[in-house]
């Protein structure tokens, strides 16, 4: 677990030093490029996990209710016909 949050400081830090390089020195810059930068590490972290956005959550949400309702509807079905059979 310490060589990776050392890989992720290395990679921070290279990052600040190559913005200094380039001259974007400006606040505004900086924290454009810092946030980008954050943004990207956060990606690639729920990419790792497999997370879903919220989006394809709830598509998901509404999958899984369809097929709750298909299912009590088909259990419903199979009542009335085991109760005509007798």
């Amino acid at each position: 677990m310490y060589i990776s949050n050392m890989k992720n400081s290395k990679f921070i830090i290279d990052k600040f030093a190559k913005l200094i390089e380039q001259g974007l020195i400006s606040s505004k810059d900086l924290t454009t490029e810092l946030l980008n930068i954050l943004k990207s590490k956060r990606d690639e972290f729920a990419f790792k996990m497999k997370l879903t956005s919220k989006d394809e959550f709830e598509i998901l949400l509404k999958r899984v209710e369809n097929l709750e309702n298909k299912i009590v509807k088909l259990k419903k079905r199979k009542k009335i016909r085991s109760v005509k059979k007798s």
